[in-house]
């Protein structure tokens, strides 16, 4: 691994969301701050910066992961997403967003952002979940305002929506 000194600003250069980015941190900067402040990620929430509650959760190399857990320095050359790469800026939302916007699967929205992320990668790895399932993947999320039945609902709806895409149409 590459030594850095502790007082040093360094320079991370990573893939954000699809577009090549980079900003200088110290070594020892969190990536949640780093997304936030050095690269204007502002969709990534921090709540308990213990790695507790989800709300920083973002995708590195495609999996889920705590961004306050996270040293800026350790996504070099990575590709990470945020909610905002969710969707295009002038596009529509993604399957997921609109089903958590239909089931009302989001209130203060604090703890949104890191849900969805979790789900959006959970679904790829594991399209088709039973609602047992769903639940233990969000028990690493805490939401205040839902009770977490509306995410469930959401999330089941994608699944089963995306499954209906990926079946071959049935011919009467």
């Amino acid at each position: 691994m590459k030594e850095i000194a502790h007082d040093s600003l360094h320079m991370v250069r990573l893939k954000l969301n699809g577009h090549a980015r980079g900003a200088r941190c110290t070594p020892r900067m969190l990536l949640s701050d780093f997304l936030r402040e050095g690269l204007g990620a502002t969709g990534t929430h921090v709540g308990c910066e213990h790695g507790v509650c989800g709300a920083c959760t973002v995708q590195i190399d495609g999996v889920a992961a705590r961004s306050c857990m996270t040293l800026a320095v350790q996504v070099e050359d990575r590709a990470v997403a945020t909610v905002e790469g969710l969707c295009a800026s002038d596009g529509p939302l993604s399957d997921l967003q609109e089903a958590f916007a239909r089931n009302h699967a989001l209130q203060c929205g604090f703890c949104t952002a890191g849900i969805l992320m979790s789900c959006d990668d959970y679904l790829r790895r594991r399209p088709l979940p039973s609602e047992q399932e769903v639940r233990e993947m969000l028990s690493g999320h805490l939401c205040r305002c839902t009770g977490y039945t509306p995410i469930v609902r959401a999330v089941m709806e994608t699944a089963a929506h995306r499954a209906t895409l990926q079946s071959p149409a049935e011919e009467n």
